[in-house]
């Protein structure tokens, strides 16, 4: 498989989810009031999710070890710093997702189900401050979206990298010989759009 550009991913993922400079600045200012939080927001996730008969065989026997490191994904996902290497941490967590053979869209839901339960801890938190509110909703939604982006890009690696393997198996083309020609196609479409 090819080398992720995490520097290109992190871009593109805020871009695509509107996360931007003002989110994550509000984050580093507000997100460490999330942070004591988490662990009630964890439990409500997991306790949703295995009511869910779709989701409890990739959950048996392993919630409570699930629950630490989800906590822990938590409290990055509202520390930061929103760079090059938090991108791969959450391309990491998309990898070990479509390791464990899960659903792309247990990612979309997933998401929603931590939003779910993040807002009235936010209405709560803010309950005095309406605009402040305001711009943490907007953050949550932006970072939240921009971990998503790139944990599915992990989905779309691994769909492209299992394609490739099937059409190298199929023709008898090395993993050198396709990689060579790929970056021939390359040049050569560079000198054709100039």
């Amino acid at each position: 498989m090819s080398q992720v550009d995490f520097a290109a991913l992190c871009h593109r993922g805020k871009v695509c989810s509107g996360f931007d400079a003002e989110d994550e600045q509000v984050l580093f200012a507000e997100g460490g009031k999330l942070l004591p939080h988490l662990a009630v927001v964890t439990e409500q996730f997991y306790t949703e999710l295995q009511q869910i008969p779709a989701t409890v065989p990739f959950l048996e026997g392993r919630v409570e070890s699930l629950k630490a490191t989800h906590k822990a994904w938590l409290e990055t996902v509202f520390s930061g710093p929103y760079d090059e290497a938090f991108a791969a941490r959450m391309h990491k967590v998309g990898e070990v997702h479509v390791h464990v053979k899960l659903p792309v869209e247990f990612m979309s839901s997933g998401i929603l189900l931590i939003k779910k339960h993040l807002v009235p801890i936010l209405v709560e938190t803010y309950a005095d401050d309406a605009a402040k509110l305001g711009r943490m909703m907007k953050a949550v939604n932006g970072v939240t979206g921009f971990c998503l982006i790139i944990m599915q890009e992990s989905y779309q690696s691994s769909l492209l990298a299992q394609e490739l393997d099937k059409f190298m198996a199929i023709t008898g083309i090395s993993r050198a010989l396709f990689n060579n020609l790929a970056s021939a196609y390359k040049v050569d479409k560079k000198d054709t759009a100039a």
